[in-house]
């Protein structure tokens, strides 16, 4: 069998780079701007879907909110310090991590 994952991501402002280490997409993110991640789990959509930052649970504030039930990751004002390996999963499913995704943030 094959399985394969993707992201979709919308930077408003610069458009943004994205390369590939190994089997982790690097999505390049402008300080100051704003980036739009998408959780592609699975096909059929989860009623609730959590986002983790380094493995840890992702808080919500002002700057970083979760959309549609967690299909998206919104953050604005992106700053060096939201740089990291991002992932999202299933709340129904604690044990299975979701699939990854590198932020770079330049500026």
């Amino acid at each position: 069998g094959e399985d394969s994952r993707n992201f979709h991501v919308s930077i408003q402002g610069t458009p943004p780079s994205i390369a590939s280490a190994g089997e982790i997409p690097i999505i390049t993110a402008v300080a100051g701007g704003q980036l739009l991640l998408e959780c592609p789990e699975g096909a059929e959509p989860h009623p609730n879907m959590e986002w983790h930052r380094e493995g840890s649970l992702l808080q919500e504030d002002a700057r970083r909110q979760v959309l549609a039930q967690g299909r998206f990751l919104q953050l604005r004002a992106v700053a060096a310090a939201d740089g990291g390996e991002y992932s999202c999963r299933a709340t129904s499913a604690p044990g299975d991590i979701g699939p990854l995704v590198r932020v770079q943030v330049h500026g």
